[in-house]
């Protein structure tokens, strides 16, 4: 028996890995995060499945159920949302399991950072702009943030920030990046990337409030950098007709001869 944790994507039923997909429909039990993950990436349980909500159950009682499976023989599909490397709260029971000695494998998911830049069709690493993407949150009552991770912080390097957990802070976080980026900074917020009911935001930090209007709660995504719905950015070398490359050798000394 093991313990499958599937990263289940940002809520579309189709932004699954073709291994969590499978791995979903070969598991006779099912544990999700109902407070996140859509019910549609269900319909890929197989018939009679038993299907758990895991959204109102402590850390204890999800680890009794998981044993209590793992005693019958039977193989656990464990879903979260996203990507389980961020703030999935997988490492608490990895170590539970571990612990127990129950086995587990882990298969990345659709993270919603990029389930948003899909969204607001970015690329959010441009030449001259940004080439660093930081992942990062506000302080909130399930976790706090060690001393270091101030948003001031990251925001004196220029880097683009998608900021999670933090939409009922809005102003705080604008505030706390003005200073570094400029009001004039562009600023887009995804709610529910990929959902139906998915919804955009483009401003600037000194509109964004305004914007936004209050409306969006818990599942949005603040994204902040110059590199939003920018035009004005230098080209990569790598397609450049004068770059030589391993695959694309160019020049009478070429670095990669053996390649040509």
């Amino acid at each position: 028996m093991t313990v499958h944790f599937i990263g289940a994507g940002p809520g579309a039923p189709d932004l699954l890995t073709l291994r969590g997909r499978d791995l979903i429909a070969a598991c006779p039990v099912c544990l999700y995060a109902g407070s996140l993950v859509p019910e549609g990436v269900l319909a890929h349980c197989p018939p009679g499945a038993r299907i758990v909500n895991t959204a109102p159950m402590s850390l204890d009682e999800i680890i009794e159920e998981i044993a209590a499976v793992h005693a019958d023989g039977k193989d656990v599909a464990r879903l979260h949302s996203g990507d389980l490397s961020i703030w999935s709260a997988m490492g608490e029971q990895l170590r539970r399991l571990r612990a127990l000695g129950i086995p587990y494998t882990v298969t990345p998911g659709v993270p919603s950072f990029s389930a948003a830049a899909a969204a607001l069709e970015a690329e959010l690493t441009l030449p001259g702009l940004a080439q660093t993407v930081v992942l990062t949150r506000t302080p909130g009552r399930a976790s706090a943030m060690p001393e270091g991770e101030k948003l001031a912080a990251f925001a004196a390097t220029g880097a683009v920030l998608a900021i999670h957990l933090s939409i009922h802070l809005l102003d705080q976080v604008v505030a706390e990046l003005t200073p570094h980026y400029g009001a004039e900074c562009p600023v887009a917020i995804v709610w529910r990337a990929s959902w139906p009911e998915q919804r955009i935001v483009r401003a600037t930090l000194a509109t964004l409030d305004a914007a936004v209007g209050g409306e969006m709660e818990r599942t949005a995504l603040i994204l902040v950098g110059k590199t939003l719905g920018a035009a004005d950015f230098d080209e990569s070398r790598l397609y450049a007709a004068d770059y030589d490359r391993r695959y694309r050798p160019v020049g009478a000394e070429p670095r990669f001869p053996e390649a040509s």
